[in-house]
Order: structure tokens, then sequence, then C-alpha cells
């Protein structure tokens, strides 16, 4: 039992999300998205104390050093959390992120059968993206979760730090974590081929090294799985070509063209009722129109090719956001809040659509 043992009670008895705890000032919970200050201010020693209790002893030099930590922790009786030591103004500060010790399914969470589906591909990349606190490693818990249940292979995750603990179902499941059980990402890549894997999970894309051996991962027959803080599929593929020089773009794309099976894109909308949130997802799935996209370096098309590729899974955030209207889950001022394009979607709400010709996407 930990001196955060109270706090974390309470914010779990309210169903937050997230806690803030600075040296100074009020404990911040985040409940159904929104900021409540708790009364309870906590100071250096507490916050210290915190801080001994929780974090690994490993991680002490990388904070001292880089002013940052991340990593996991059990609370007995309590549950499981995910935490960030940082230091602020030059203050300690610890956010911290309640991590069900169920993964939650895909009916519970809001997710389409698609996204089932897209986790039984056989070979090739998934990214799952958003920005931070949207709910991306729930949902690849969720699609992990699924193949352990249905499917026999050797999973392999590669996590910074591990947040949801896997049993072994039909699958053989070993989780490393950065840090304790592998030095990096790029050390625990390099190894992870050699380890007969079927599924390699890679807990964030980090850089150019990272993607690579993803890459290379998926051109020999595994399947990956990774996330990357983007907000929509086009602008997560440029955020993957940004990471190589201009002359190797090319190659790179062509390559993406081949090994992508699909981009999940999510954003947590509150939900009507005032209690929760559901995903609004952006899904792109690999057709063959896709890939002459890539191929073709149309990636200004791919916003038109998922908003005609219903048939194939395919889903805009516009589309996914008044389904959710349509069924009551969420309000109108919200979707339109969540929208990346609220005037189509105030025209969508009006029973407005303009037709999409998926043909002419790659006839131009």
């Amino acid at each position: 039992m930990s001196i955060l043992k109270d706090i974390l009670t309470t914010g779990v008895s309210e169903g937050a999300s997230d806690w803030h705890i600075r040296e100074g000032s009020p404990v911040v919970l985040r409940i159904d998205g929104s900021l409540s200050e708790v009364d309870f201010v906590s100071g250096r020693e507490f916050v210290e104390q915190a801080v001994a209790e929780v974090m690994p002893e490993y991680l002490r030099p990388v904070f001292q050093k880089t002013g940052d930590a991340d990593f996991a922790f059990t609370e007995e009786g309590v549950g499981r959390f995910r935490a960030n030591l940082h230091r602020q103004r030059g203050l300690h500060s610890l956010s911290l992120r309640h991590i069900k010790s169920k993964v939650p399914g895909r009916e519970q969470l809001g997710l389409p059968p698609v996204v089932h589906s897209i986790a039984r591909n056989q070979r090739g990349v998934v990214f799952i993206t958003g920005t931070t606190g949207s709910g991306k490693s729930t949902t690849l818990a969720s699609m992990l979760e699924h193949l352990n249940s249905t499917e026999s292979r050797h999973i392999i995750t590669i996590e910074d730090p591990i947040e949801y603990h896997f049993q072994d179902n039909r699958c053989v499941i070993e989780q490393r974590d950065v840090g304790l059980d592998c030095i990096s990402y790029e050390s625990g890549l390099t190894h992870v081929l050699r380890q007969d894997p079927d599924v390699i999970v890679i807990g964030e894309m980090r850089n150019r090294t990272t993607f690579e051996t993803a890459l290379a991962a998926a051109e020999t027959g595994h399947l990956v799985f990774t996330t990357l803080h983007t907000t929509n599929a086009p602008q997560t593929v440029l955020r993957i070509l940004d990471m190589f020089p201009h002359e190797e773009r090319d190659s790179v794309r062509k390559s993406l063209a081949s090994s992508l099976r699909a981009i999940i894109c999510q954003r947590l909308v509150p939900r009507a009722s005032g209690r929760g949130v559901i995903p609004a997802l952006e899904i792109l799935v690999n057709t063959p129109i896709v890939t002459k996209l890539l191929q073709e370096n149309k990636l200004d098309k791919l916003t038109v090719a998922i908003d005609s590729g219903g048939d194939d899974g395919m889903i805009s955030f516009n589309r996914s956001l008044l389904q959710f209207v349509n069924d009551g889950v969420i309000t109108e001022e919200a979707a339109l809040e969540y929208s990346s394009n609220p005037q189509a979607l105030i025209m969508n709400l009006k029973g407005i659509f303009l037709n999409s010709d998926a043909g002419a996407l790659v006839g131009e």
C-alpha cells in the first residue's frame, strides 16, 4: 500500500480516468473528460514519498537526467495505473491513468466489427492512432484479447510501460517492458524476429528505426500493431514519411503501400448521458484503390477513398459521429465539436450527402 491509496480509491469510486498530482497544488481528477479539483493539496513530502513508493528503482537515474519517467504500478485493492513523473517549474508532478484490470470487449467499447476483422490479418502493419488520452492502448488491447480468444498465435509486445496484462488463452503472449526487460524499443525490436513471433506489438512508433524494423517484420510475414500520435489517416501516412529524408520517401511510401493493412484513428467523445465516453473512429483499410493511391502519391485523395469505402469496412469520423447521434449515444453539439469537418456534418445531419466516385480516384 502506498501513500496514494486514498486519492486513488476516491478517484476510482468517482469514475476518474486520470489524476494530476503536483507539489503545492490541489489534486486534480479527470472525470468524463472534465477536470475537477479535490480537497487535498499535495505537498513536496507527499509527492516525494509517493514517487519513492511507486517508481521502479532503475528509473531514478533516468528521471534525474531527463526530467521524465514513464512506468506502471499496481495499488493493492485499487487497481493498476500508468504513470508519468516529470518536472515543471522545478517541481515534481505525477500524471496517473487508471488501467482497467480486465480488457474491455469490442461491444463494451463501442467499436465496430471491422476492428476485429482487421486484428485477424495474417501479416502487415496496423496503426492505431489518436491524441494522448484517446484510448489507443485500450482499443489495441481489445484487438489482442480478441486474437487471444479466437486464434493460436505467438504474440510479443514491446511496451513503455506495460499497461494491460494478458493471460495466455489460445495465444502465447510475452510482454517486454522497455527499461526492465529490454533497454530500448530498438533493442527489443532487433531481437524480436529471432523469438518466433506471429504478432509483434510496438507500444509506440517513435522514430525511423522503429518504423523500418516494423516494416521489415511485416514484409517477412508478421502482423505488426503499433500506435502513433496523429489525428487522421492521411496525417498518419505523412507523419511516417516525415521520418525519412526526402530522397527516400518514394521507396518508403511504396513499401507502405504493400505492407499497410489498416489505420484506425480515434477520438473519445462524451456520451449524451453525461457519464463516460465513446470512441469515434476513422478507419482506412488498404484496398486495391488505397494501395494505388499510396503508390502514385495521391495522398490528398485518401479522405475520399475513406468516404467511399463503406463496403470495405472504412468509415470517416463524420459517419461515425452521425451514427452515434442517430443512435442517441452522443449529442449533435458534441458531434460538431469533435468533427474535423463540422460544415459537412451539419449537412449530413440534415440527410444531405455528397456522392464520392471511387472510380475517379485512380483514373486521373
